[in-house]
């Protein structure tokens, strides 16, 4: 990102000044493996010498707290809820995703507005009042969604979370049925994230197969790609002394078998403190579920229409 880009007019407040940072998105339903992938991926960043600011729903100092309280209540309209979500968004970008970006730094979003819009839709909110309501919103430079079918996401809830109120649909669903509610809610979520990957050019991952051949190699394909286009990135914070700032990987090998497929990434170089560099040791992308091969790496046309 360099030419702040927004779904609607820019917010006010934001100046018009260029953002040399990334902003990364991981977007997909509850039970989906969205903050393994956050996880793994923010320290696949910062071994490689990216400064990374990692952020999702309800963390905001302003509102997060407050969501958490009202949804426990159970009572929450879709519009009401909805206001807070935003509310939260907006205190987030202000003081979390634009400082960010601002430093030349990588902020890496573990759910963004596109969460929110396909959650408001299947309550029966109108595209427009949602559009409308998270135009604020910077266009990300990429938006991963990890898809899955339901027969493979019942078992995956059932063995952490279980079926949540809000993530079965029990507000707005009339079926005193809990499993039914919540396979048809996230039936009608599914198909609405798929509308919006297809709206607005996300890089779709199939996250039905766990930590297979292919998965890893498609990763593998999606981090090169981070590596090119990250660059102007690592200037950034390197022209200001930062920590990571003077990496220099003098080598990177990609392994792949038959048997095993995995990246391996060797000893990144500290050049001004060898010592440091080689503590960080190797760090292998062996566990990671698809995230896709980038087509146009960190560059969606996204827009509303």
């Amino acid at each position: 990102m360099t030419v702040p880009r927004f779904y609607a007019e820019r917010p006010p407040g934001i100046e018009s000044t260029d953002l040399p940072g990334r902003l990364i998105v991981i977007e997909g339903t509850d039970g989906v493996g969205r903050s393994t992938h956050v996880a793994l991926l923010k320290e696949w960043l910062e071994a490689r010498g990216y400064a990374v600011v990692n952020t999702g729903l309800r963390r905001s100092a302003l509102a997060g707290r407050g969501i958490e309280r009202a949804k426990r209540g159970n009572t929450l309209d879709p519009l009401t809820l909805n206001l807070l979500y935003a509310t939260d968004f907006w205190d987030r970008l202000e003081r979390q995703i634009l400082p960010a970006l601002r430093a030349g730094m990588v902020a890496l979003v573990d759910r963004y507005i596109f969460s929110l819009m396909a959650r408001a839709r299947v309550r029966g909110l109108s595209q427009e009042w949602v559009e409308n309501l998270f135009g604020f919103a910077l266009v990300p430079d990429l938006v991963v969604y990890l898809d899955i079918d339901i027969p493979h996401l019942v078992p995956r809830v059932l063995s952490t979370t279980g079926f949540d109120y809000w993530e079965s649909g029990q507000d707005y669903l009339p079926s005193p049925d809990v499993y039914n509610n919540f396979v048809e809610h996230q039936t009608r979520l599914l198909a609405e994230f798929r509308r919006l990957a297809e709206q607005h050019g996300f890089t779709t991952v199939d996250a039905v197969s766990n930590f297979s051949i292919e998965t890893r190699k498609s990763f593998a394909d999606l981090i090169r790609d981070l590596h090119v286009t990250l660059d102007h990135a690592t200037e950034r914070h390197r022209s200001f002394g930062w920590p990571g700032a003077g990496f220099s990987v003098h080598r990177l090998v990609n392994t792949f078998t038959a048997d095993d497929a995995v990246l391996q990434i060797p000893e990144p170089i500290l050049e001004q403190d060898e010592q440091l560099g080689q503590s960080l040791g190797r760090f292998a992308v062996g566990n990671f579920e698809e995230l896709g091969r980038v087509a146009q790496p960190l560059r969606p046309d996204a827009h509303f229409v």
